[in-house]
């Protein structure tokens, strides 16, 4: 039962986009919700709904331990699904941060078959208790995506946004890409975001500015999705998310190699064969976290491999949101400023081992790291790359 003290506040948005399959982009939201979702705030309405006061979510106070996805019940031909989402480790209150709980959502999927001609796709979840009784009412969320166009959508299922996944497609798989983009023409959709929100009514106010902003990030985030997943931002390789005006990733892959080989003297990776597929996928498989940073005032992020994007708890489309210093404590910045001017003079510095951060604040402790100045092919600096050798979770 809910508090019979609650209100509840629902916001709605609409926005139109282009060129994506709906189950692509919802599939997406599915298996990838924390690059969406603050989980204080999942957590805020999972408190919310139970008898007893609720205070509004801190800032950060827990972070996002992970996500399990525990199938329920599906139709025949898995048109639809029901599952729950377990969302570890996450802290509500000051509280929580000495020991953090779980959090559970009751997730209802629908249209996730790319394949399928016209139909609407839809993720709505709501926080659930095992204190809930069996009929007490919900409070869901979620998304709903409705094509306007009727032609049916010729789209590659292996596209994704892993770099993985370019790395496991032939030159078939990168046709079907194309194909993708020749055939699909201009497919529109429109996108329902509704979110809601209980509250006590001496909240309101409170509640209302968080909500606002907590849906302003949600359609910010699901735009830039969007965008990522267009096939205009598709090159030979699907998933290689980068800025304009940088290299492919066959090019860049190289380019690291050969200033490794260049300022170290020694090979980065131990390959018979120097074929730019091979150096690529060899780099993109190596154990050791590697990860490329701009040369700007404030370095972000622009490419890592396997084993980085791993150890800095992202995806592809997020680790350009990341900037460098974020990953360091304060004895690590001041070791990295102090050893640029090396980088940028000698080309390379060795590091010691100590201990940075994931980007969901998870502390991981590395054995040694290598960082060396990338060149292109005219010998100017493109961006400096990192190797944290032997990382793990603390």
């Amino acid at each position: 039962m809910f508090n019979k003290f609650l209100l509840f506040l629902l916001f709605v948005h609409f926005f139109l986009f282009q060129n994506v399959p709906p189950a692509i982009l919802l599939r997406f939201l599915r298996e990838h919700r924390s690059e969406w979702a603050d989980n204080s705030i999942d957590a805020y309405s999972a408190a919310a709904i139970k008898v007893g006061p609720c205070s509004l979510p801190g800032s950060r106070v827990g972070g996002f331990g992970g996500q399990v996805i525990l199938p329920l019940a599906h139709t025949i031909e898995h048109e639809e699904f029901l599952e729950v989402i377990k969302l570890e480790g996450v802290g509500h209150s000051l509280e929580d941060t000495m020991m953090p709980r779980d959090i559970f959502l009751l997730q209802l999927c629908s249209g996730m078959d790319e394949n399928a001609v016209g139909t609407c796709a839809e993720l709505i979840f709501a926080p659930i208790d095992g204190s809930f009784a069996d009929d007490a009412p919900l409070l869901p969320s979620g998304f709903r995506i409705i094509p306007l166009d009727s032609g049916k959508e010729a789209s590659s299922p292996n596209r994704t946004l892993d770099l993985a996944s370019a790395l496991e497609i032939g030159p078939a798989g990168n046709k079907s890409s194309n194909d993708y983009s020749a055939n699909s023409g201009c497919t529109r959709s429109v996108m329902t975001i509704a979110f809601e929100f209980a509250f006590e009514s001496h909240m309101q106010e409170h509640v209302a500015t968080m909500a606002r902003q907590y849906v302003r990030s949600i359609i910010s985030s699901v735009q830039r999705v969007a965008l990522a997943l267009s096939p205009s931002h598709l090159g030979s390789h699907a998933g290689l998310r980068t800025p304009l005006g940088t290299p492919e990733a066959q090019t860049l892959a190289r380019w690291i190699c050969q200033s490794y080989r260049c300022y170290l003297g020694v090979e980065l990776l131990k390959s018979s064969s120097e074929g730019a597929e091979s150096i690529l996928k060899t780099l993109w498989h190596h154990s050791d976290a590697i990860m490329c940073c701009s040369l700007k005032a404030l370095p972000v992020f622009t490419f890592a491999n396997q084993a980085g994007l791993d150890m800095l708890e992202t995806t592809l489309v997020a680790l350009q949101e990341i900037a460098l210093e974020k990953i360091f404590d304060d004895h690590g910045r001041k070791t990295l400023c102090t050893e640029f001017p090396q980088i940028m003079q000698q080309g390379f510095s060795c590091l010691q081992g100590g201990i940075c951060l994931s980007s969901m604040g998870r502390p991981v402790s590395y054995e040694r790291a290598v960082a060396w100045k990338v060149l292109n092919e005219e010998e100017s600096a493109h961006c400096i790359c990192f190797m944290f050798v032997n990382w793990s979770f603390v």
